[in-house]
């Protein structure tokens, strides 16, 4: 219960986060009492002008009863405020107060609304969903995938997490590591689990990554559509097939060779989409490389009104938009501690000297831009440009290259299995720096001419040569 000085100093105070001046109840009532139980609560002075002034408002028996009821009947779950009658300067005004939700977000007529400074903000539905979430301290990823089952992941991805993050192989269970890191729960999958180890194909993860020479006309392209532990490999290995070299004279010897932008910058930036990535949008991740840019573009705002001044000054607080998709990439070593990407990008780019960054927000996403200096742009350097030139226009989804560069990649992959017969497709994509579709297509080739064949299959089986080719 308030008294008339507590009313008279909080009218003092105006309006603001917590408090709403109403000359006569209506239905903007409704919505602010909505705003304050999904911030943290508040007063609605009805009889009180924009001014603080107070206008009075006339009670019959049953004035505040159907206030409430309307209040009650127009939000779900219902909203019940307090109401309390005062005598203020000789006029009549009613507060109606307002606890913080504990299970948000509430909505009023299927609308959601937040308390921001003085003004009630209507809620998108990533908000919405992050509101939820927040209530239960979890993130999306954290929760039950209703629409898959275990069948759907690959026990063989399970086991090659797990023995990167156990020592001991009587520790290589992977039910149980699935249970340890409550990637499922009641045996059921969550969605982190999902994406971390489908066994195939799914749009969920999609990644679009080309090389453009202008901005219509593409010369290569990939589709990535896997885990996401191989899609971090997938993508590396479409941009490092793509970046240009450059020669640096330093007085030594030997020429230095390093590429136009920082490897460093680069999987740190594809880790970041990665993990950070709203896979609740329908979006895919944008990956496009042109001759003096790369772009990458990725679904998902922000988190928390999180501004570029702010991220660029380091003054935020991090936070992971997939807690357990973030922690699991740290236990196997491919990301650090919360925050800590950003700098190293931008650190990157100062040590390289070469190229510039750009960080830019949008609606629905966020992009990160690389490109080269203007200096470094005019200065005349001798390059290479990894068989790019070599590519011609994409026709009906695929990318017809040279004789030369095919019978290069062939000769490569083949040397590559008589070095190591149990060599894994992932591992000829890395080393090659071809996408794996590339691999494949190289592989059966190989096979056609009779070259090679498989034995066995699965973890088991291994690659053997027929004969060398002339």
């Amino acid at each position: 219960m308030m008294n008339v000085s507590q009313i008279k100093k909080l009218i003092k105070q105006g309006e603001g986060a917590h408090t709403e001046f109403k000359r006569a109840f209506n239905q903007e009532i409704i919505v602010t009492l909505n705003a304050f139980v999904n911030t943290e609560g508040g007063k609605v002075f009805v009889g009180v002008d924009d001014n603080g002034v107070p206008v009075g408002v006339s009670l019959a028996k049953e004035t505040i009863g159907s206030w409430i009821n309307a209040v009650k009947s127009k939000t779900t779950p219902s909203i019940t405020p307090d109401a309390e009658v005062f005598e203020y300067k000789k006029k009549t005004i009613v507060v109606l107060s307002v606890k913080e939700y504990p299970v948000k977000p509430v909505s009023v007529q299927g609308r959601y609304y937040r308390r921001v400074k003085n003004s009630n903000h209507q809620l998108s539905l990533s908000e919405i969903s992050d509101l939820y979430l927040k209530t239960f301290h979890s993130s999306w990823d954290y929760h039950i995938d209703s629409l898959h089952q275990l069948d759907d992941i690959s026990i063989d991805k399970v086991n090659a997490f797990s023995s990167k993050i156990m020592r001991e192989t009587s520790e290589n269970d992977p039910m149980r590591i699935l249970r340890k890191y409550e990637l499922i729960r009641d045996e059921r999958l969550t969605h982190a689990a999902f994406l971390l180890f489908v066994k195939d194909f799914t749009p969920l993860t999609g990644i679009e990554a080309g090389r453009f020479k202008s901005s219509t006309k593409i010369i290569d392209s990939v589709s990535i559509h896997c885990d996401l532990f191989s899609e971090v490999d997938e993508v590396l290995a479409f941009i490092r097939k793509h970046l240009m070299t450059e020669y640096i004279i330093t007085g030594k010897a030997q020429r230095e060779e390093r590429f136009d932008y920082p490897e460093e910058a680069i999987r740190e930036i594809v880790l970041n989409m990665i993990v950070h990535r709203n896979y609740q949008d329908s979006g895919d991740s944008i990956i496009k490389i042109f001759d003096n840019r790369i772009e990458f573009f990725n679904p998902g705002q922000l988190m928390d009104n999180l501004t570029v001044e702010q991220l660029l000054s380091d003054n935020y607080t991090p936070k992971a938009r997939n807690t357990l998709i973030n922690t699991m990439f740290k236990e196997i070593g491919l990301v650090e501690k919360y925050g800590s990407g950003i700098k190293r990008i931008m650190n990157a780019c100062i040590r390289h000297g070469g190229c510039n960054v750009r960080f830019l927000s949008f609606q629905h996403g966020f992009m990160v831009v690389l490109s080269r200096s203007v200096e470094k742009t005019e200065k005349s350097v001798e390059k290479i440009d990894n068989g790019v030139e070599k590519s011609v226009e994409k026709i009906d989804g695929s990318v017809e290259k040279s004789d030369d560069g095919v019978e290069k990649s062939v000769e490569k992959i083949l040397k590559l299995i008589q070095d190591n017969p149990k060599i894994t497709q992932m591992e000829i994509s890395r080393i090659t720096g071809l996408t794996r579709r590339g691999v494949e297509k190289n592989i059966s080739m190989l096979k056609t001419k009779g070259l090679i064949e498989r034995e066995g299959a699965g973890r088991g089986g291994y690659w053997k040569v027929i004969k060398k080719e002339n």
